[in-house]
C-alpha cells in the first residue's frame, strides 16, 4: 500500500532523515522499509505530524519507534508529534523488495510475497499440515525442508523454524 499521502515538497528534508531511521528489533532495515512510517502531514492545529503504523498490535518496539521519529523532529527543529495509526492495519504487503532480502541476509526467513492483500488471514496456531503452507526457506542455506519448532519466535511477529538440512534454527517473520 502506498503511503497515505504523496510526499508533500515542504517535508522533503524531514522525510529524508526519517528513512535514514531503523527498526530498533532488527537494525538492517529502516522503518520506511519495513512500512512503518506512513505519512508526514499538518495536523489540524498546525503542527507536523508523522504517522506510524506497527507492524503488530503488541510490538514493543513502537515506544523506541515513536522515541526516534521525536528525536529526528527535535533534531530537525521541527514542531511536531508522532501519531500512531491502527487503520488500516499493516501489512506484510508493505514492506519493500529491500528489506525482504536484508532479512534474509540478516538470517530471517522473510514472509512470503503477495499474501496479505484482499482476504488475509491471520492463524496463531497451524490448523493443517505443513504440507499445505507454502514452504519458508532456510535463510542460512536455502533449503525448503524446515518445521516451524514454536509459533512464536524471539518476537510475536516472527515463529522459530529449524532446518532439517543445515540443522540451524531461525526465525521466520510472519505473513500478516
Amino acid at each position: 500500500m502506498p503511503r497515505e499521502r504523496e510526499r508533500a515538497e515542504e517535508f522533503a528534508a524531514l522525510w529524508q532523515a526519517l528513512d535514514q531511521l531503523t527498526d530498533p528489533e532488527i537494525p538492517v532495515v529502516t522503518l520506511q522499509e519495513m512500512g512503518i512510517l506512513r505519512d508526514v502531514r499538518r495536523g489540524a492545529d498546525g503542527r507536523v505530524e508523522v504517522v506510524i503504523t506497527p507492524t503488530y498490535s503488541g510490538c514493543p518496539a513502537m515506544d523506541q519507534i515513536a522515541g526516534d521519529v521525536a528525536a529526528t523532529l527535535r533534531d530537525h527543529g521541527v514542531d511536531g508529534h508522532v501519531v500512531t495509526q491502527l487503520a488500516p492495519a499493516w501489512t506484510t504487503d508493505w514492506m519493500t523488495p529491500e528489506s525482504r532480502e536484508k532479512l534474509r541476509a540478516y538470517g530471517i526467513a522473510p514472509p512470503h510475497g503477495g499474501g496479505a492483500a484482499g482476504a488475509a488471514v491471520i492463524q496463531f496456531a497451524s490448523t493443517s499440515a505443513a504440507k499445505d503452507r507454502p514452504a519458508v526457506h532456510c535463510p542460512q542455506c536455502g533449503s525448503a525442508n524446515t518445521t516451524e519448532t514454536s509459533h512464536f519466535g524471539s518476537t510475536a511477529c516472527k515463529a522459530l523454524y529449524r532446518c532439517l538440512d543445515c540443522l540451524e534454527p531461525f526465525d521466520h517473520f510472519k505473513n500478516i
